[in-house]
């Protein structure tokens, strides 16, 4: 072990303090909740303090040796530092919520030692020095977390976890055998040494192929398109802390690893761009298309995530194709992969208050609730204008930001001088000049359109909340919130504004913080966030919005009801559910399909083989197998002779011979006559010559083990193992 061994601690405490409030809870429901508290506070002020070691490389390293024969490998940067601490508060934050909202629900002692664990395992993901501690971790906060959706029990949730648990299993076999790929063609995982190792590298398309296969585990975390299909499910069924945790901190842990990839492997890379761009345009207009349709408060939110990563994956592609000019995107991106974090757990707090005092989700079950409410309103004000980006809030700045580095590119591509220099896609001859500037200004008005269907779906959720009628919520004497939820609420709401204030002095630090691990260059120019160069978008976009909200949601999505009231309808594109339409046929049909083919050619091929051996081949080989045998047994006897061993000798090997004759002559008369008895004239299934399995057993088990998920992700392990082979031979 070398290096700074601090860097362990904010990952083993909250596992150990996992461990210590789920024993605290065997004793004191009060004692756990307390002790849940305090290692959350604990981790956070653990967090903070290793910013002390920021630009120290000695004690911001630390390497553990023989874990695994790779060793695990942790480091300590600003974009680390700033994560944890956005990771640390929101947790102490969710923790102390859960106290209020957890409090009539089954295995609290069970979610809070598997959420602790989880905080744990993400600390791991963010302090991993290379992809190898990183996977180690990844996959043990996939497990972990496994809880926070199955946490109900419900029917639904169980559903949910499946999925979770398939898109987990499924994205985690492929990831690694990208990297398994990736350290065979580069002898390294360290995401120091992989920009050099890659950059010499002539056969690009092997490369390609281990991106795009890391590329699967890490997009499925993050809810890309068309990987997203676990989080419209799981967010519902899951506690409201939970889903903050899901959304504001598990879906960064995949961007984690997308960000390694295309900062570090695929630096500068115009046609690995190329692809997130394809993906990250698709993923923000189909989570907003998505939660604009939506009429369950938690979906919308959790569509609404699918659509923000997607604007995060478009700021990263940004930095592919700007080269050394990608200042603007990576500060884009890192500020605002903060402010998402920071509004949805506003956000999705507040969407558990409304169901911890209704137990509803539904927009026409809901409407109305918060009128009257002032904190309540306030608190989700301030997280539906910094999500929508309005000016003086968080989510303009990173937005504009991100905006801002594609009109840079378009300008780049309207400079002669500089095209050769910047602009990959015309060498690969994709593309045109002309060709390319209308790509971009077509991503420019996406970008633009899925901001307005953002403030046109937070505008249906504040409309729906604080200015329908009440839908006649039963009325309570106790408050809607308890006083340390309050707070908590009203402090992680009033960041938002704080820093949409003051980009300058607080904003454009974090990006700064996060430029060294995305490789970012310094800025030629400062930006000025309320020059009307840049407000026009933000105007731009909220007008939209409002168009699309009158336009789509009042006129097309709302019916008057027969009590008179507007109601909301759900058009859910069902064409649009990939888990019902795509994923679970190939899972549960396809794969199982193919199996079961390759295994019944493989018997065909075993059994003419076997045919063919008895009627002409096996007779010639036994023959000459003891012949063989015969000989050797002679020739030992002749030399035993010979070396004075003369009786023993011969005894030994006449009776070897004896005893390898009689057999094979007995097999040859019986085998070369006809069919052989040890074989069963048809073979119809295992069951049917099994003692152990009753007749109504049967059908049982072939229609269910086929149709699990279980056996399905088995063959596709199998599969992928033998695809593994393949390609490393």
């Amino acid at each position: 072990m070398s290096g700074n061994c601090i860097l362990l601690f904010p990952i083993l405490w909250p596992m150990l303090g996992g461990l210590m409030s789920f024993l605290a809870g065997r004793a004191s429901k009060r004692l756990r909740d307390y002790t849940a508290d305090v290692v959350a506070l604990v981790e956070l002020t653990a967090v903070c303090h290793l910013g002390y070691f920021l630009g120290d490389g000695g004690a911001s390293f630390l390497h553990i040796d023989g874990f695994c024969a790779l060793g695990l490998s942790f480091r300590l940067d600003g974009f680390r530092f700033v994560y944890l601490v956005v990771i640390a508060f929101m947790w102490l934050v969710t923790t102390i919520f859960s106290r209020e909202y957890l409090a009539h629900y089954r295995n609290r002692n069970r979610y809070h030692l598997f959420v602790l664990w989880t905080l744990g395992a993400i600390v791991g993901v963010f302090l991993s020095a290379d992809l190898y501690t990183t996977f180690i971790f990844f996959e043990l906060m996939s497990l972990t977390s496994l809880v926070m959706v199955i946490q109900d029990e419900t029917r639904a949730a169980l559903r949910a976890a499946e999925t979770y648990l398939a898109i987990t299993i499924i994205g985690g076999l492929v990831t690694l055998l990208g990297l398994l790929l990736l350290y065979a063609q580069t002898g390294t995982l360290d995401m120091a040494l992989l920009p050099i190792a890659t950059a010499s590298m002539l056969n690009r398309s092997e490369l390609y192929l281990a991106g795009v296969l890391i590329f699967v585990g890490f997009g499925a975390k993050a809810a890309v398109f068309p990987l997203h299909v676990w989080l419209p499910t799981a967010h519902p069924v899951a506690p409201a802390p939970s889903s903050a945790l899901l959304s504001g901190v598990l879906t960064k842990s995949g961007l984690f690893g997308i960000l390694v990839l295309s900062t570090g492997i695929f630096l500068h890379n115009a046609l690995w761009g190329l692809m997130l761009m394809v993906l990250g345009v698709s993923t923000m207009v189909v989570g907003a298309v998505l939660a604009l349709f939506s009429v369950d408060i938690k979906r919308t939110l959790a569509c609404s995530s699918m659509s923000q990563i997607g604007f995060i994956l478009t700021g990263i592609s940004m930095q592919c194709f700007l080269g050394e000019d990608n200042a603007l995107a990576v500060q884009g991106t890192m500020v605002y992969m903060v402010n998402h974090s920071l509004v949805k757990l506003v956000l999705f707090l507040v969407a558990g208050i409304i169901h911890m005092n209704t137990g509803k989700l539904n927009l026409n079950e809901i409407r109305g609730y918060g009128r009257g409410k002032p904190l309540l309103l306030f608190v989700f004000s301030m997280g539906a204008l910094g999500l929508a980006g309005v000016p003086l809030w968080s989510g303009y700045v990173g937005k504009t930001l991100i905006h801002e580095s594609i009109v840079e590119h378009i300008h780049q591509l309207h400079a002669p001088e500089r095209i050769g220099a910047i602009s990959e896609l015309l060498h690969s001859g994709l593309f045109t000049l002309q060709n390319e500037v209308v790509l971009f200004q077509a991503v420019e008005w996406i970008f633009l359109i899925s901001g307005a269907l953002t403030a046109a779906y937070m505008f249906k959720l504040f409309a729906a909340l604080f200015l329908s009628e009440p839908a006649g919520h039963p009325h309570s004497k106790r408050a809607y919130v308890s006083t340390p939820n309050a707070v908590l609420l009203t402090l992680a709401a009033s960041i938002l504004p704080l820093l949409g204030l003051f980009p300058h002095r607080l904003m454009t630090p974090i990006g700064a913080l996060g430029s060294p691990f995305m490789n970012g260059h310094p800025p030629t120019h400062p930006v000025d966030y309320f020059a009307w160069a840049n407000l026009k978008g933000a105007v731009l976009t909220l007008t939209l919005g409002a168009a699309f909200y009158f336009l789509i949601v009042y006129a097309r999505l709302m019916r008057r009801g027969p009590d008179g009231h507007r109601r909301y309808i759900d058009p859910w594109p069902k064409w649009l559910d990939l888990e019902r339409t795509l994923y679970r046929p190939i899972l549960t049909g396809l794969l199982p399909f193919l199996g079961a083919f390759l295994a019944r050619l493989v018997d065909f091929l075993c059994d003419g083989l076997g045919s063919w051996l008895f009627s002409r081949g096996l007779p010639f080989l036994i023959a000459f197998l003891a012949r063989v045998v015969d000989l050797l047994c002679d020739g030992f006897g002749s030399w035993s002779f010979s070396r004075g061993l003369p009786f023993l000798s011969t005894l030994f090997a006449r009776a070897a011979s004896a005893l390898c004759d009689s057999p094979i002559s007995w097999l040859l008369s019986r085998t070369s006559n006809g069919r052989s008895t040890f074989f069963p004239e048809s073979s119809k299934g295992f069951a049917a010559h099994s003692e152990i399995n009753s007749e109504k057993d049967i059908p049982s088990f072939r229609t269910s083990l086929p149709s699990s998920l279980a056996y399905s992700l088995l063959t596709f392990a199998l599969g992928l193992l033998f695809v593994l082979l393949y390609l490393l031979g």
